[in-house]
């Protein structure tokens, strides 16, 4: 689960890198995925969740997390923007890594 203290400032524009745990078969390893945050939901009650997109072999791809779900092991909050106008950050799909730095001032 994660701490309370990193539940505000998992927010969109912020790159984050969310440690999850993995069963396979009898063992448990952690695995990482490193992102910015396109979006937060539902607040912190009991269905919250957050989207992260990451660009792995030059393919996006996009995960969505449970925010209380005991899968993920530790979030590490790895930059913040300096103001967004959205919460929502659909939009930056379209862009490429170059330009979506650009967008959010990082």
């Amino acid at each position: 689960m994660i701490a309370e203290a990193i539940y505000d400032k998992i927010k969109p524009g912020a790159k984050v890198r969310v440690w999850e745990r993995i069963k396979e078969k009898d063992k448990e390893r952690q695995s990482a995925f490193e992102g910015i945050v396109l979006a937060r939901k539902h607040g912190k009650e009991a269905g919250a969740s957050f989207t992260v997109r990451a660009i792995l072999h030059e393919v996006g791809v996009e995960k969505v997390f449970p925010l209380h779900s005991p899968m993920i092991a530790k979030v590490d909050i790895l930059s913040s923007p300096k103001k967004v106008h959205k919460a929502k950050l659909y939009y930056l799909r379209e862009f490429s890594s170059r330009k979506t730095r650009e967008r959010l001032k990082m």
